[in-house]
Formats: C-alpha cells, structure tokens, sequence
C-alpha cells in the first residue's frame, strides 16, 4: 500500500476496531487532535486505525513515531478527471471500500472534507461518524448552513457585513463565513450545504471542545433547532479539548525560547504567534515591529519571512526563514528591544509556551487548535484572524465565549502599528486586561473538569467506546 506507516497490533487481535478516515492533504496540524483522540480510544480498549487521503505525506513517519499505539495508512492520490470533480469522489471511495471491509470495524469516524465516505459506512452497514477538529459554533453552523441556503438567493459575499444568524450563535458578519462558503454557486459551498444534510444521517458527530464551553451551541444542535425541517438530529458527543502534549518528542534540548521565558516575570510577555500556514507582508511585519516596541511590553514572536508572490499559505520550507534578519523589523528595532523581547525564526514549541507561567497574553490567528491550548493554559487572546474559518472563530471568541478580544485592522488592508501597541498594552496593564485573564482562567477550569473523571467529555468519550465495543461483541 503506498505511503504506509503502520505499528503493529498483532498482540491485540481481539480489540474492536475504529477507523478514522482523513482526507486533506498538507493539513497535518488537523491531524494533532485525530491523534490524541485515538489514543484516548486506545485507552478504552479500542484498537485505532486512521486512513489519510492522498496528498503530501512527508509527515507520516513522525506521526507514527509520536503515536506508537495507532495505525497509519495513506491511500494513493484519487486520479482526477480534469472536468469532474466527482471523479476524485469515486476513485477515493473506491480505495476506502477495500480497506474499511478488511479492517470490519466497529465504526468509521471521518472528517468534514470526506463525507462521501459516509456511503462507505453505509455499503458496510458500519456505524459512521463525524469528527469536527473545529468548534461546537462550527457544527451548529454546518447543520443549519442548508436552511440558510434555502432562504435566500444571495451569496454571502453579497451580503458584505450583514449579519447571520443561526440558533445558539451570536450575529456572524457574513464576510467573517469560511471563503469556501461565501460563493452560493461555487462548488465547494455546495459542498458544505451538502454536507449540513449528511451531517444529519450520521450516527453522530464528535467536536473537538467542551459543552461548558460553548453551552448555547450545543444546547441548539441537541434540542433540534439547527437541523433542516424533516431531517434527523445526530447525537452530539463533545470530547475535548483534544490538544498535543508531545510537542517536543525527538527533541534533543529545551527550546531556547523556554530558557529566556524562565527570566521574565509572571505573566508579563505577550506571545505572537499566527500558524503554520500564515505570513505576513514585509509592510505588515514591521507594522507588527513598530507596534510592540511601542507597547513597551515584553514580546516573544515567532516570525516567518514574508511570503513570495502566490506562497502566502503554503508550509515552511528548509531554508525559508534563513540568512540576516534585521531587515525584517524596523531599522535598529532588534537592537532596541534585546532586553524585553526575543525574535524566533519559523517555529516555537507553542504549548509549552503558553504553558510556561511568564506568558500572560497570545496573539493568535484564531486557529482551532491554539484556541485551545491557550484556554488549557489560561492565557487570555488578542484575535487576529487570517484565513479559512479563522474570522468565525474570532466571532466565537469574542462575542460569544468572550476569551478575546480583536485586533482591529485584520480585515482590512493593515493592522497598524498604533493598534498593535495600544492592544497589547491593555491586554498586559489594564484592569480590563486583568479580567480577560479571569474569565480564561475560569474557561480553563470548567475544561479540565470536563476532561476529569466523571466531566462530560470523559463521560461521551466513554459512552461511545462502550456503544462501539458491545457492537463489537454482538
């Protein structure tokens, strides 16, 4: 098969079998809370498979490295027909038939990119689930998307800053939709909308997060209100948060970030950190220069070259970030801030930073995965949003959840410097500051005691591992 890398479970022949299916390729960050939820169902006595859709798979090896206790394999690149998307549809579905029946498992689990594989569960008659990496306001808004749809003519583009509404979500400026969805006609909205239908003939849906929360959100999708008229309403199963705890597995020393974060005062840095995925424009990083060394905070910032022309959302790549970096920052600006801030190049271990007691603030892009680790360290938000669902997120967070607050300027041409300097002043000195701090720190309470023995993640996580193991025996 190609691109495999599978560890063994041949001691383990009796454990039922669940399979997670994953088909977008180059998005291996997604595949972090995949991950840890398969070792939880490890844990239960389940044996795990996941199965990656075609694309890059340079990552697989260390995935399977970190993840001794599950199983990989990455099916071939679907052949498209240049003209018919569907065609990837059929060739994919056809590779997931052979390896799901040889693998006769308990359930599938799949993600949103793969609904087909719904049919899949279907032909085998396998109990099929969803798994949303994304919010539990994400999934409310997945299952009501084809009610939207079918009131209205326009595309959300249209619509500009007009707001959305769905049951148990604040008002959604529609220009803050997911791009893929802001197009009515285009394929891959229609995609979604049908995916909001299929969402309802599964056997449920997994989310990354907690019902305490995002309480109104789920309260909405379990009483039947986000669901279009005459279609069931999948059972809910809140699991999270799911984040990595092996960041630094291969390491052979502590981060040298760590080191300099051990001589800051508590909670006393703001962290600057916006994905894998992102850069900024060369105009935009010394906007970003300007603003915290007006701040006259202390700064840690992980930094990436500005991109080429059609590279802006690509992965790094060796080399990138190498060579002089001065000419990144304002003129003398790395001189002038040595003793309250630290540059580093591409990459941080950004758990553990924001674990580590110095960090008091994270600038954030809004990415599902950070937004948790922050809440798991309890460290309060500055939303800058960039791409994808990340300006849905920012609504989440702050109207809703009310863990952040927004970085004015990220939907427009520039965030200045004024406003980054202004931004992380209060979030670090003000009263108002100090009480986004409170509500993180309470946010990360009611996680933990979700994830406890007896906390409602636990609990779903259990039932479902109980449901799947006396399928099993039956």
């Amino acid at each position: 098969m190609a691109g495999q890398a599978q560890n063994g479970h041949a001691d383990l022949p009796r454990k039922p079998p669940v399979v997670f299916i994953y088909s977008p390729p180059g998005m291996a960050g997604h595949l972090v809370p995949v991950a840890e939820l398969g070792k939880l169902l490890v844990a239960q006595g389940l044996q795990v498979t996941v199965l990656l859709g075609g694309g890059d798979t340079s990552f697989l090896d260390g995935l399977a490295a970190a993840n001794p206790a599950l199983a990989f394999h990455c099916l071939p690149p679907a052949a498209l027909a240049p003209d018919v998307a569907a065609a990837c549809g059929s060739s994919f579905e056809a590779r997931l038939f052979e390896l799901a029946r040889a693998a006769n498992p308990a359930a599938l689990l799949i993600d949103f990119f793969c609904s087909a594989a719904l049919d899949v569960g279907a032909e085998l008659r396998v109990p099929t689930y969803f798994f949303f990496t994304a919010c539990v306001g994400s999934v409310a808004f997945g299952l009501y998307h084809p009610v939207i749809d079918e009131r209205t003519t326009l595309s959300f583009r249209d619509m500009g800053g007009d707001p959305v509404h769905a049951p148990g979500l604040p008002p959604i400026p529609a220009d803050h939709l997911a791009g893929a969805t802001l197009d009515r006609e285009s394929l891959s909205n229609r995609h979604f909308v049908d995916l909001g239908l299929r969402l309802c003939h599964s056997r449920g849906v997994l989310v990354n997060g907690c019902r305490s929360l995002e309480a109104r959100a789920a309260d909405a999708i379990v009483l039947h209100l986000c669901t279009p008229p005459g279609r069931p309403t999948p059972p809910l199963y809140c699991v999270g948060p799911l984040i990595k705890h092996d960041e630094e597995t291969g390491a052979s020393k502590r981060h040298e970030c760590l080191a300099w974060l051990d001589g800051q005062p508590e909670a006393s840095v703001v962290f600057l950190c916006f994905g894998s995925m992102s850069r900024f424009s060369a105009e935009q990083v010394k906007e970003i220069g300007a603003g915290l060394e007006a701040s006259g905070q202390r700064f840690l910032w992980v930094v990436r070259r500005p991109p080429l022309p059609g590279a802006e959302r690509r992965p790094p790549a060796d080399g990138d970030d190498d060579g002089d970096i001065d000419e990144l920052f304002p003129e003398g600006f790395l001189h002038r801030t040595k003793d309250r801030g630290l540059v580093v190049m591409s990459w941080a271990p950004q758990r553990q930073v924001l674990a580590h007691g110095a960090v008091g603030g994270f600038v954030t892009h809004c990415g599902w995965n950070s937004v948790l680790e922050a809440v798991m360290a309890g460290v309060p938000m500055l939303a800058w949003p960039l791409y994808a669902e990340q300006r849905m997120n920012r609504v989440f967070l702050v109207e809703e959840m009310r863990l952040a607050v927004p970085m004015e300027g990220y939907d427009k041409k520039m965030v200045e410097s004024d406003e980054v300097a202004a931004k992380v002043r209060w979030l670090i000195e003000s009263d108002g500051g100090r009480e986004l701090r409170r509500r993180t720190r309470a946010a990360m309470r009611l996680a933990e005691e979700a994830l406890a023995d007896g906390g409602e993640s636990r609990a779903a996580l259990m039932d479902l591992a109980r449901q799947w193991k006396s399928a099993a025996d039956s």
